[in-house]
């Protein structure tokens, strides 16, 4: 329907550019709506799509849809070993990888989607409980597992953040993040039911990046906090990042380290800054932190203010949310606790099983509070949470101390077992291009700023901290490099 309804008003607008090409809606969607034929007169399963960001992307996410079948986007940087079982556990799949259908499904073994010719108009189902979307999680903690994304989640998602034909014609949203991430399909959808251009980059690099801003005029992107340190790290000393088109600049996905967002609002001082906080299992945002909240808290004097630059903003309309204890109790003003979350584009289900409670309500799984004007700040994932001489202590606290040091370019609190208090305090530190930080100094730095209870008890120094690609930080790792035996 969004393809459909985008089609049917300017079908030679431009669409998307990429690897594989440029393509106006118009095509976009005769081609999706013939791959689909093919999809259905051959019976397959779902469409997995395997590999970086390319315009096939939009074809295949539309033509299961219009098919009736699930799209797997799937983590192409995975092992061969693991890659393979996710592939196997979806027989009669058609598996698309750079714009070429190469098994399953019964279509032609490497068939060029560009190549399948054209249809007019879906005979899609009208089912909004079909499963639109399976989409692996990172895995960060443990294997992969399918959040199940159903049309009405995602219709939901779009429905209430996006107008329908609101994009100028000028403008143009470059996606540099990875496909199977659900930033990578909400973009998707959200860029064509608001008429936006989609510019692709198949990988990150941060002077690309620029390139692609000046050379496509660009006026909006989505980026992972790592992406930003790094675009701003390419900057160096520059007082201005010269990419007058651009408008807005969202980011999501991790934690942003305030010292980057505060030099990036710097540097890109006309751009509208958008802190978007979601997960899989929400069809991606439910909570925005906006370009006035942005600015009103770089500009402010007011430390109650300001520190909301370290906030994901408040709910989006349509979703509750609520803080609740270990007991379950709903929390107050300031008191952390349990994020749970409930809506339509709410879904909470994976494959085979739910996580919603009786009433709706999903457990994020994220710690965090609100502040009286309902901000909400994350703490970190309730499994990072610290507990030091019975306190409960969260990592991110006195990681973001930490990252004001000037020394610091990365940092991880991590609580390896300590007999006495339980587990110890432990700042995994990276150090600033060009130093050499002191692990008393760092310690010092962090108990002028904390309580002495919140102070590491060791500072470690490593040349880089393991993320994913989205840069989620695997604390997990973190902690086995530091426990493993010399």
């Amino acid at each position: 329907m969004v393809l459909d309804m985008a089609a049917s008003g300017d079908p030679q607008r431009p669409a998307v550019t990429g690897p594989g090409g440029d393509w106006d809606i118009g095509r976009l969607a005769r081609g999706a709506w013939a791959l689909a034929e093919r999809l259905r007169s051959h019976g397959a399963s779902a469409v997995l799509y395997v590999g970086p960001n390319h315009v096939s992307y939009p074809v295949c996410l539309f033509a299961a849809a219009a098919a009736g079948v699930p799209f797997v986007p799937l983590n192409y940087r995975l092992g061969e070993g693991q890659l393979r079982s996710l592939v196997g556990s979806h027989p009669g799949a058609l598996v698309v990888h750079d714009g070429v259908a190469t098994v399953g499904g019964g279509v032609e073994r490497g068939a060029l989607l560009a190549e399948l010719g054209d249809a007019e108009g879906p005979a899609a189902p009208d089912d909004p409980e079909l499963v639109a979307v399976l989409l692996y999680t990172s895995g960060t903690t443990a294997e992969p597992k399918a959040a199940v994304l159903r049309h009405r989640h995602l219709l939901a998602y779009v429905f209430g953040t996006v107008e329908f034909g609101g994009a100028g014609e000028d403008e143009a949203a470059l996606v540099a993040v990875p496909p199977y991430h659900v930033a990578g399909l909400t973009n998707v959808i959200s860029n064509v039911y608001a008429g936006r251009r989609i510019v692709y980059l198949d990988r990150f690099d941060p002077g690309e990046w620029l390139d692609a801003v000046r050379t496509h005029g660009v006026t909006q992107a989505m980026v992972v906090p790592t992406m930003l340190a790094r675009i701003v790290e390419h900057l160096g000393d520059t007082t201005d990042a010269a990419a007058p088109t651009l408008r807005n600049l969202s980011y999501g996905g991790a934690r942003m380290p305030v010292p980057v967002l505060e030099r990036a609002m710097a540097l890109f001082p006309g751009v509208n800054f958008v802190n978007a906080y979601g997960l899989t299992e929400t069809s991606s945002t439910i909570a925005l932190l906006g370009p006035d909240d942005h600015r009103a808290a770089f500009e402010s004097q007011d430390p109650a203010v300001r520190a909301r630059l370290g906030s994901v903003g408040r709910p989006l309309p349509g979703i509750e949310l609520e803080i609740r204890d270990e007991d379950g109790n709903p929390t107050g003003a300031g008191e952390p606790g349990l994020i749970f979350v409930r809506g339509d584009q709410v879904s909470g289900e994976y494959s085979g099983s739910t996580e919603n409670d009786s009433e709706g309500w999903f457990a994020t799984r994220d710690r965090g509070w609100l502040d009286p004007d309902g901000y909400l700040f994350i703490e970190g994932r309730a499994d990072d949470t610290i507990i030091r001489g019975g306190e409960n202590i969260a990592p991110a606290e006195i990681e973001d101390v930490l990252l004001t040091h000037p020394d610091v370019a990365d940092v991880a609190v991590v609580g390896p077992p300590d007999e006495e208090w339980g587990q110890r305090l432990v700042g995994v530190v990276v150090p600033a291009p060009g130093t050499t930080p002191d692990p008393d100094e760092l310690r010092r730095w962090a108990r002028q700023r904390l309580r002495s209870s919140k102070t590491p008890d060791e500072i470690r120094l490593v040349a880089e901290l393991p993320r994913t690609d989205t840069g989620k930080l695997l604390r997990r790792r973190v902690l086995e490099d530091l426990t493993a035996p010399l």
